[in-house]
């Protein structure tokens, strides 16, 4: 291999520059970074880095000893503060890091490349010189169809998991593979109905116990599970089989590892230089700088970068509410306002925006979801409207109190019936997503089928019921792993899902019931249609709290199509229960959570009831229904 670099060689034109130094070039992933090119018949590795306070760089690896003045790398003459050279010799899988000696006290630096395309396994810290484009992707199918699947009036059902933990081997405990994800995930996923997965972030991060959302590679997937192209086959075989993906994806903070991006030049240049700004307390993390416009263009080709190179169908954003406010988990004194004295973070709004735009515009079809726990107004609307430009947000408000009362005694629970009616108060201000996720059944706070109160039988019936009432809910649904077969423990990273405990009735017949409730809610346009439309909702009872009873409609845009839902939220049976329903003849009944099916006890309405010709609840006829303990029930006029 030759020990010289060569300088002048750059994929960056004026053009490039113009937009990295505007803050608006959305595929930065193809200029920095390493790129494998072939130069003047001399086979290398082109490097290009950012590091505007930096006195000297060099990169440094395994094809040179780790030796700093083997390979320096010559600044750009256009105040980009760009380093470049191509190094020949230099190819796929070689590992390196950037050597940076700093204007500031000279300090000197080994850092990972914020581009890589690959990392070494962690502990490891180098970045790996890949490529990507010798994948050859199977999905045009799904890619070409994948707006209708993905659309505000489709059905999304998303069983949120984390890569880690889904399944290890026995023998040795790891974690199964990207490729061994493959060969078993898409079949599950198909067969339980869902329509689409979320991972927990696949992007490169050096602790594992942070479960992704210390991202250090945001343009990477981790190496833990295999490689890129590994990582594409999973997408691949995930979209042949009807199964949408959506990523889990951290611009909010990332961690201060020396080998990050904290501190990266010697300077703050990632980061807010004051620790009001780029300091998280929450986190002990750094916050980005989403004023500086290098930055900026940095995050918005990560985003992106998901969606073009690796066919993600979504994003879903993390902690959005900290990017919002500037005093996020901050007392007074510990924040800087804004230009106008203000909370909100402008510069971060901002990049919100462009994001969303960006997204939309480049890649229809998919979808942007937001994690965002307050009140902040339109977080899914478009930005020319005054929105942040998010194609749906996480309902947290009605996972809170939904689980809230869930956990109360049903005695009790009469006295608090408004915590399920509420959130129809508000269900329609946003395309909101029901969010029942992985930090729901972490730290403490138990299992899903834990929160339950009751004995065994009351737990696993309390689960169905739960299950039942949020797939009825107005909202996208999405269920964390464990759920799926009613795990009593809580999620740990480092273990599995218990799939031993689809051998018991009771774990089984939630599975079952899982499985039923995707088929009917994909299959019935009253369950999803009109999801985020006022006009898909109608009230039959939210009063009867001393029964404890909800009855509600569900409409599709065909006023004709209607799907009755019936919640007992008490162990108590209720025999002869008066619904009022807007048409007369049979309504059959299309699931009931109680059913022996479900290893329930098996009360209910023989499939079906004949309304009668009198007036309640404002409708002109009725229904007298057996309601079982504990349950939740659908009915649908026969045709």
């Amino acid at each position: 291999m030759a020990a010289s670099v060569i300088h002048g060689v750059s994929l960056l034109t004026d053009h490039d520059i113009y937009l990295f130094k505007e803050g608006s070039h959305f595929r930065l992933y193809d200029k920095l970074g390493s790129h494998l090119l072939c130069v003047d018949g001399q086979e290398g590795t082109l490097f290009a880095v950012w590091a505007p306070n930096a006195r000297k760089v060099s990169v440094i690896g395994d094809f040179n000893g780790w030796n700093p003045r083997s390979h320096p790398l010559s600044p750009r003459l256009d105040s980009s503060g760009i380093w470049e050279g191509f190094v020949p010799g230099v190819g796929q899988g070689a590992v390196y890091k950037y050597h940076i000696t700093s204007n500031h006290r000279g300090q000197k630096l080994e850092k990972g490349d914020p581009f890589a395309l690959a990392w070494e396994v962690a502990p490891k810290t180098a970045s790996v010189v890949w490529k990507l484009e010798d994948y050859r992707w199977n999905d045009a199918d799904w890619m070409g169809r994948r707006a209708a699947r993905n659309g505000l009036e489709a059905p999304m059902s998303v069983y949120e998991m984390h890569i880690g933990s889904w399944k290890r081997h026995q023998d040795t405990w790891h974690s199964y593979s990207y490729r061994e994800l493959a060969a078993e995930l898409p079949a599950y996923l198909a067969e339980m109905g869902f329509t689409h997965v979320e991972f927990l972030p696949v992007m490169e991060h050096p602790f594992f116990g942070s479960w992704g959302y210390q991202t250090l590679g945001y343009f990477a997937p981790s190496s833990r599970y295999g490689t890129p192209q590994d990582f594409m086959h999973l997408v691949d075989a995930l979209h042949a089989a009807g199964i949408g993906v959506i990523l889990d994806w951290v611009p909010s903070h990332f961690p201060t590892d020396g080998h990050g991006l904290s501190g990266f030049d010697g300077t703050a240049l990632y980061e807010h230089e004051d620790p009001k700004q780029g300091y998280h307390p929450d986190w002990k993390s750094s916050i980005f700088n989403y004023g500086r416009n290098e930055v900026r263009a940095f995050l918005l080709s990560s985003g992106l970068f998901w969606l073009d190179r690796y066919h993600a169908d979504g994003l879903r954003v993390d902690a959005v509410a900290s990017m919002l406010y500037l005093d996020y988990s901050r007392q007074e004194g510990e924040w800087v306002p804004n230009i106008y004295g203000g909370k909100e973070n402008l510069e971060a709004i901002a990049f919100m925006r462009a994001l969303n735009e960006a997204a939309y515009t480049s890649y229809p079809g998919i979808q942007t979801m937001a994690e965002e726990s307050t009140d902040w107004p339109m977080v899914s609307r478009p930005p020319y409207l005054g929105g942040l430009g998010f194609g749906m947000k996480w309902n947290m408000g009605w996972m809170h109190d939904t689980l809230d009362y869930f956990a109360k005694d049903p005695v009790f629970r009469k006295y608090h019936q408004g915590q399920l009616s509420f959130s129809i108060w508000y269900a329609f201000n946003e395309n909101f997503v029901l969010p029942l996720s992985h930090d729901e059944v972490v730290h403490g706070k138990g299992s899903l089928l834990n929160k339950m109160p009751g004995d065994h039988w009351q737990k696993l019936a309390g689960l169905r019921l739960l299950l039942g009432y949020m797939w009825a809910h107005p909202g996208k649904k999405l269920l964390f792993q464990g759920a799926d077969v009613a795990q009593w423990a809580e999620w740990k990273h480092d273990g599995e899902v218990d799939w031993g405990l689809l051998q018991h009735p009771g774990h089984e017949g939630v599975h079952r019931w899982i499985k039923d409730l995707n088929a009917l809610y994909k299959g019935e346009p009253a369950l999803h249609e009109l999801d985020f439309e006022q006009k898909g909702f109608q009230w039959v009872d939210f009063h009867d709290a001393e029964a404890s009873v909800l009855t509600f409609l569900r409409l599709a845009r065909d006023p004709s199509d209607v799907v009755l839902v019936c919640c007992n939220l008490t162990p108590v049976p209720r025999e002869g229960y008066i619904v009022g329903v807007p048409s007369g003849g049979l309504w059959r009944e299309l699931l009931n959570s109680d059913a022996d099916w479900y290893h329930g006890s098996g009360m209910g309405n023989a499939g079906a009831v004949e309304a009668q010709a009198i007036e309640a609840h404002g409708r002109p006829f009725s229904l007298t229904l057996t309601l079982p303990p504990l349950s939740a029930m659908f009915f649908k006029p026969a045709p």
